[in-house]
Order: structure tokens, then sequence, then C-alpha cells
């Protein structure tokens, strides 16, 4: 099984930025819920907690606060854009270093993530709104899901 310890400083830093980078890249898809939509990140993470034993990676991944860094992006778009690249850096970093389950669990987890932020907050009297799901869209094409 790997774990924390099969990763440089930096390298576990980059795994522990993409669940994060994909919930704010659905909190910034569509105005309105910011708060409750912030708030499904972290939710995500302690349900994730509860699940813990199923995969040794994962529970270390769960086990960390979810950062996020509110000042690094200067747009909606570039937070996308650098979210994006931080998932496709993670995912190919753990195909390198992680079983292929792991890397499953990996997924699932960011798309969990990404799909509780989405449905927060109803948006137009619908539960996930079109900018939403395009952003869900390009999460799941990004972690080849």
């Amino acid at each position: 099984m790997t774990s924390k310890v099969d990763f440089t400083e930096q390298e576990w830093e980059l795994v522990l930025e993409g669940p994060p980078s994909a919930g704010m890249i659905v909190v910034t898809a569509q105005r309105g819920g910011t708060i409750r939509e912030t708030f499904a990140i972290a939710k995500a993470y302690v349900e994730a907690r509860q699940q813990h034993g199923e995969s040794e990676l994962l529970d270390e991944i769960v086990a960390a606060k979810p950062e996020i860094d509110h000042t690094r992006y200067h747009s909606n778009e570039e937070l996308r854009e650098n979210g994006l690249q931080h998932l496709r850096d993670a995912v190919a970093l753990l195909a390198q270093k992680a079983t292929p389950d792991e890397v499953d669990g990996y997924k699932r987890f960011v798309l969990t993530l990404a799909n509780k932020v989405a449905n927060a907050h109803r948006e137009g009297g619908t539960a996930v709104s079109p900018d939403e799901q395009s952003a869900l869209d390009e999460i799941a094409a990004t972690l080849g899901s």
C-alpha cells in the first residue's frame, strides 16, 4: 500500500491540493452559495474520514486539512486552469507511485467532493447549474473518468 512516506514533500502537497482545487473550480463556476459550497468541501473530508481503513493513502489525504489558497489566483479562469493542471499532475504522480485501486479511490474522492459542492446550493431552481455541471464535466474529463 502507498502512503505519505512514498512521496517527497512537494509531491505530497501536489496530491493534497487536488481535491480542494476541484472543489474551488465548482465554487467559482457560478456566483452565489459560496459559503455553503465551501462548507461542502470540509464535509466531504469529514465523510471520507468515516470510511477510514479502505485505503491508507486516502486515509492520509483526508486526514489533512483541506488548504484553499484564495489569494494565489487573480481570476476564476486562472484558478480553473491551475486547478485542472494540479489534478492532472496529481493523478499522473499517483499513477507512478500508487496502485490502480488507490488512484481510482483518489479520483472517486475528488469527484464526490466536487459533486457535493455543486449540490450544496440551489441556483435558478436547479440543484446543479449549467456552469457547475460544465465544471464537473471538465473535472471528470481531467481525471479520465
